[in-house]
């Protein structure tokens, strides 16, 4: 029994471009084709491509997964094992990743030089001060709050105007794209993952990709965060989390 190359694609959650890319640098070569030349994968070669993604998945670059896999002492039990060691010590780094970032999430709702007047344009019936007692017990003492507030501190009224209507454009682009079925992975909906990545950056604390894919988590992990991107469309927090894993995976 072997599988086409679409079905492929869908199954494993890769595009058929990037199945067409392990073919053309020998990753991961089809094990049949039809007489018309099409590729079709067998058990082995599904086999493989798990292999593949798993390693992915950590951060192998392509040619480094070609070398473990070309191991011809090294079966599938081995790669498991090395794959369950490896994923084990990820989660445990990605773990303490979390908590920076939860503890960074919401520092830029504290110390806003704002009148009561500003404030409710700007935040309409939501109060920052609100939340003082669980950023400063859950997050006050990383680096990442430090960055937040010190910025934040200088914002202005138009300040926080700008903030708010970049965070709304990026926000609604990414529901347009979601609701005209742009693949997470697209270059299109990548880029907007950056620009949401940038726009932290640039306002609050430095984002690198590994916090981002944190966030990523927390929008479909935290219910609270759910809702304000599910909000604007459902499933958006889910599209969302897959576009900033899948961005920062083009960047390996």
């Amino acid at each position: 029994m072997s599988f086409p190359v679409g079905q492929v694609a869908k199954l494993a959650g890769i595009t058929i471009r990037t199945l067409h890319h392990y073919d053309q640098i020998g990753l991961l070569t089809p094990g049949q084709r039809t007489h018309a030349g099409y590729r079709r994968y067998t058990h082995a070669d599904l086999a493989r491509l798990q292999q593949i993604l798993l390693y992915r998945e950590l951060g192998f670059p392509l040619d480094e997964i070609a070398a473990i896999l070309s191991e011809s002492t090294t079966d599938d039990l081995a790669h498991l094992r090395r794959q369950h060691q490896l994923l084990t010590r990820k989660a445990e780094h990605l773990h303490q990743l979390i908590a920076a970032v939860e503890r960074a999430m919401n520092a830029h709702t504290t110390n806003i030089p704002l009148t009561p007047a500003e404030r409710l344009e700007v935040f309409g019936d939501f109060r920052p001060e609100d939340h003082d007692a669980e950023v400063q017990r859950r997050w006050s003492h990383t680096p990442e709050y430090a960055e937040s507030s010190r910025r934040i501190a200088s914002y202005t009224k138009d300040d926080w105007l700008q903030i708010k209507a970049e965070a709304a454009a990026i926000t609604a682009d990414l529901a347009a794209a979601f609701q005209t079925g742009r693949p997470a992975d697209s270059r299109h909906t990548m880029d907007l993952a950056e620009r949401h990545r940038g726009h932290i950056t640039r306002w609050f604390y430095t984002c690198t990709y590994d916090i981002h894919r944190c966030l990523g988590d927390l929008y479909t992990g935290d219910p609270r965060y759910t809702a304000v991107y599910d909000a604007h469309a459902p499933g958006l927090a889910a599209y969302l989390r897959q576009a900033i894993h899948a961005n920062a995976r083009r960047t390996t």
